[in-house]
Formats: C-alpha cells, sequence, structure tokens
C-alpha cells in the first residue's frame, strides 16, 4: 500500500520512515536515535515512540551521515603493532573491552613491524572520523617519523578528536606509560639476591623505547649500589620467537664464559632463549637460567615456568581508553606499576658451589622449593623496600 510503513524486504529503512512511523518530526526522532544528542529537549514518550518504530522498522543509522553532520562517529580507532604479537593482542583486548563498557566499537589499524607507516594511518583513520584514536604500537626513538605523526595528531585535534598514546613519547598528549625502567632495575635486584653474578641481555631493537629504557634500569641497578652483578654482553634483535632462539644461540656459543643468565627484555624472546638452551643440550633453570619481561600467559606454560615482570597489558588497554574519553586535552602521563614474578627458570644459586660450579636449586628463604614442577611464584614488587610474598 502507498506510504506503508511496513516496508518489509522490499528497501532499507530510512530516517524519515522511522519519524513517520512514529508520528513525530524527522529532527526528533534523529535525537532520540543519537546517544550524543541533547536528550532534555526529546520527551520520553516521544523517545519511546521513536524507538519502537526504529526496532519495528529494523533501522540502522546512517554512520558516515551522522559523521559528517555531527563531526564524529561513535568508533574508537586504535593503531597497534603487529597483531600476531602476543602484547599487542593483550592491549587490544583490554581497549574493545572499555570501549564496549562504552558501548563505542574499535577500528583497528596496524602498523605491522614499520613504524614510519604510523603518521599514514592516522591520516587515513581521520577521514573516518572517529570520535578517538589510539596509538598502542611499539614507541621507537626517530625523530622524524614523530614529528610527522605529531602533525596529523594536530590537525585531527583541531577538529575536536581526541588522542592518547600507550608508552613514553615526545607528543604531547595523555599517556599511559610502564615504568618499563623501573622494572628493569627490579629484575636486576632480583636475580642478584638469588645470587647470580654475571648476567648476557638479549634485548629489543635499539629504536624501541621500551627495551632501552628495560636495558637502562637494569643496567643502573647491576652497577649500581655496589651491587655485583656484571653485564657481560648485550645483542639486539627482533621481538620474534625466532630472533631470541638465534640471539641466545650466539650468546651460548661465544668463545668466552658461558652465560649462566640470559635476560631477555621480553617474553616473547625469552621463550626462544629457553628452546635455544635446550637445543644446546643444556637444561633451562639448572645449567643456564633464563629471565623475561611482560608474563605473557605463555610464560606460566613453559617449562620450567619462567621468570619475568609483570605488566597488566590489558590494563593498559582500558585505562588508554578512559584516558582519551575522559581526560581529552590532558598531556600528562599515568604510571602503570610493574613488579617482578620469580619462577624456576632463575633458581636461587648455591654460592658454596663455587663461581664457577653449575648453579642448583635451592631453598629460597620461605623454605619452599622453587622449581620447574612448582606451580606458585614470587612476586618481587618494583619498590625493593618491599617484601617479597607469594602469589596465587
Amino acid at each position: 500500500m502507498t506510504g506503508s510503513t511496513d516496508l518489509g524486504s522490499r528497501r532499507t529503512a530510512t530516517l524519515q520512515d522511522v519519524a513517520r512511523a512514529a508520528g513525530v518530526s524527522v529532527t526528533t526522532a534523529s535525537r532520540s536515535l543519537n546517544p550524543g544528542a541533547e536528550h532534555r529537549v526529546v520527551t520520553d514518550a516521544f523517545r519511546r515512540r521513536v524507538l519502537l518504530a526504529a526496532r519495528r522498522l529494523e533501522y540502522n543509522p546512517n554512520v558516515p551521515a551522522r559523521a559528517i553532520a555531527n563531526g564524529s562517529t561513535s568508533t574508537v580507532a586504535a593503531i597497534v603493532g603487529d597483531l600476531a604479537d602476543p602484547t599487542s593482542s593483550s592491549i587490544v583486548s583490554g581497549l574493545v573491552a572499555e570501549a564496549d563498557r562504552r558501548r563505542l566499537t574499535v577500528s583497528i589499524a596496524s602498523t605491522g613491524r614499520d613504524h614510519e607507516r604510523e603518521p599514514e594511518l592516522v591520516r587515513r583513520l581521520r577521514a573516518q572520523r572517529p570520535g578517538a584514536i589510539i596509538l598502542a604500537a611499539p614507541r621507537v626513538a626517530d625523530r622524524a617519523t614523530e614529528s610527522a605523526l605529531r602533525e596529523e595528531l594536530t590537525m585531527y585535534r583541531r577538529t575536536g578528536g581526541r588522542v592518547a598514546c600507550v608508552g613514553r613519547n615526545g607528543l604531547g598528549v595523555p599517556t599511559v606509560e610502564l615504568d618499563d625502567r623501573g622494572g628493569g632495575a627490579a629484575l636486576a635486584r632480583a636475580m642478584s639476591a638469588l645470587g647470580h653474578r654475571h648476567v648476557a641481555a638479549l634485548a629489543g631493537p635499539v629504536v624501541s623505547t621500551a627495551t632501552m629504557d628495560r636495558l637502562g634500569g637494569f643496567r643502573a641497578a647491576a652497577e649500581g649500589d655496589g651491587r655485583a652483578l656484571v653485564i657481560d654482553a648485550v645483542i639486539h634483535a627482533a621481538l620474534t620467537r625466532d630472533d631470541g632462539y638465534d640471539g641466545a644461540r650466539r650468546l651460548l656459543g661465544a668463545r668466552s664464559r658461558r652465560p649462566r643468565l640470559i635476560v631477555a627484555t621480553d617474553d616473547v624472546l625469552a621463550i626462544g632463549a629457553l628452546a635455544a638452551v635446550r637445543d644446546a643440550g643444556l637444561v633451562p633453570g639448572e645449567d643456564v637460567a633464563v629471565a623475561g619481561f611482560g608474563d605473557l600467559p605463555a610464560a606460566r606454560d613453559v617449562l620450567p615456568g619462567l621468570t619475568t615482570v609483570r605488566v597488566p597489558f590489558e590494563e593498559l588497554g582500558r585505562r588508554v581508553v578512559a584516558i582519551a574519553l575522559d581526560d581529552p586535552e590532558g598531556c600528562g602521563a599515568t604510571v602503570v606499576g610493574i613488579g617482578v614474578v620469580v619462577r624456576g627458570s632463575t633458581p636461587r644459586l648455591d654460592r658454596d658451589r663455587g663461581a664457577e660450579g653449575p648453579p642448583r636449586l635451592v631453598r629460597d628463604d620461605s623454605s619452599e622449593l622453587l622449581d620447574s614442577q612448582s606451580d606458585r611464584s614470587l612476586v618481587w614488587p618494583v619498590n625493593e623496600n618491599v617484601n617479597v610474598h607469594h602469589c596465587c
């Protein structure tokens, strides 16, 4: 019938169809359906009529048109690194959860392993008019790329867009940071307390700010306060399991002293190192100790369990969305605390066997054996004045 609002499968319902079915103006229908509208100008009775009509007609808003009208969409855009990387996927999980809690949709763009793509990705996302852009890709020390990125973000923010970033940076936007330097220092203190005196470092790329902060914190604590923890070698590698494996093989094959402890600046590298130790005919956690950074789920599943620095990646994702939406004018940093988790991959050394003797497991101060079969861990907080305690 001509003029019928029961469209069936003939065509997609429009806002005009909803307004006609509800018996209201198009403006009232739009205000009733738009979460960002000033609801006080629409009575509850009218809004219920509009929502009922929209549901009956299976009406879906024209998001591009709404973006043009309002200047932004109910979408949060996030730029992450390699989606295959467990760190990136954990951060994404947290930011999606927070966005969903706020009834927002998340659009994901990935730099892969090419940080120079980030400014171009921001430029493309700007055209989609997201309500906020989250920078969650690994931060790198590249002035040219950072300058181009800052310019893109400035243009986006001038139009009312909101921005927040994960990781230390010079972009002048609200930021959620890890205390990477403090975490590296805490790891050095924990290894020294377990009796280790020599260490080889397996680090991520030199351009990575997180890598250099973690390594710098470890080095400062190892060399300071009279602590006798000597860094014998440092190898930089890409953040993949295979590169961790290859780097550890190089460390183990060195003509000089074979490392008794390998500390990696990322769990992915450390897991590769565990495999390299095993393939070299050695026993991880007995012949060679290994520690990482991140506390990815796999760190609890490998044998022996991996000693690492616990990082709340999902919490980072949740916080960065909250900061972007709740504090868009801020430019400071929110620092997230982290702590060391000691597992079987780094046993306490029996110093009575001599500096060159093979390490063996001994009982810790709580008289519990930390070995590859233990399902318990020790948490060593970043603040060294806090006592070690058991975690479940």
